[in-house]
């Protein structure tokens, strides 16, 4: 049976304990967290410092259905310590979180291959998978780019890749490519619509995946035979944010109709 995690982009005006009870009540089986800033100074929920919202958190995990699936972000640049995201992957350990999302910004291949190699070592103590997700604005473009990573890191035990409907659509990936990846790489994959992208800047790009997605049935995105490409029993995380229609409505109503109509494509309704 598949399962549906509400992600952190849906119901971004939700602390971390809020986001849990919206999920409870709509019947999301998790929530995605994002705990570390995507940039400095970019919006995120507080937790790592803040022990009144751990707890908080951690007492709804406890007496609640909901569990954490993943957390974010970690972003693997020139530079790149997995240690600096220690406090992060604690965090998340304490939360029982299953997976880390991963960006890779680095335009050397093979240093980040080695970088993302040494994260995974890092992530076996704590359980948790590192989910390099493919954007077409940065180093890893495209589900090719993505896997050719995780082979030149020697498909380390913690590997995976996340797909996203919305950059698959804006990349050149195909449903080949996505049906090439090894299933033991893919442990969610975020769904959600929007119109065709061709010739969009960078910039519109970014905008569009961070604050102005459409619920699906309302784009261009295939997502029937996108999941269908996938194992059947891939966990959905309903990444879908638009900033103007959930401020209006609150992030209640926004992630109900979120859920609905990503149950709706994908049948499972």
């Amino acid at each position: 049976m598949r399962t549906y995690s509400l992600a952190y982009l849906t119901a971004n005006a939700s602390t971390v304990p809020q986001a849990i009870d919206i999920a409870a009540a709509l019947g999301y089986a998790s929530v995605g967290v994002r705990l570390w800033p995507n940039a400095p100074g970019a919006p995120h929920q507080a937790l790592l410092h803040d022990p009144a919202i751990e707890r908080e958190t951690l007492a709804r995990l406890r007496d609640g259905p909901v569990r954490v699936f993943d957390i974010e972000i970690v972003r693997i640049g020139e530079h790149f310590d997995p240690q600096a995201y220690r406090p992060l992957f604690d965090a998340g350990a304490r939360l029982g979180a299953r997976a880390v999302l991963v960006a890779g910004d680095d335009a050397d291949r093979q240093r980040l291959a080695h970088n993302y190699a040494r994260l995974c070592e890092t992530l076996q103590a704590y359980g948790m998978t590192a989910d390099l997700e493919f954007m077409p604005w940065t180093a890893v473009k495209n589900a090719r780019d993505a896997l050719d990573v995780v082979r030149l890191a020697a498909y380390p035990a913690q590997a995976g890749v996340l797909i996203d409907a919305l950059h698959f659509q804006r990349s050149d990936t195909t449903l080949d490519d996505l049906r090439a990846l090894p299933p033991a790489l893919l442990h969610y994959a975020q769904a959600c619509d929007a119109p065709p992208g061709e010739g969009l800047s960078v910039e519109q790009l970014i905008h569009a995946a961070r604050c102005e997605r459409a619920l699906p049935g309302e784009g261009a995105i295939d997502l029937a035979a996108l999941f269908q490409a996938l194992p059947a029993n891939v966990p959905v995380s309903v990444e879908i944010p638009h900033q103007q229609r959930s401020c209006v409505i609150g992030d209640l109503a926004w992630a109900r109709q979120a859920l609905a109509a990503t149950r709706k494509a994908l049948g499972d309704l």
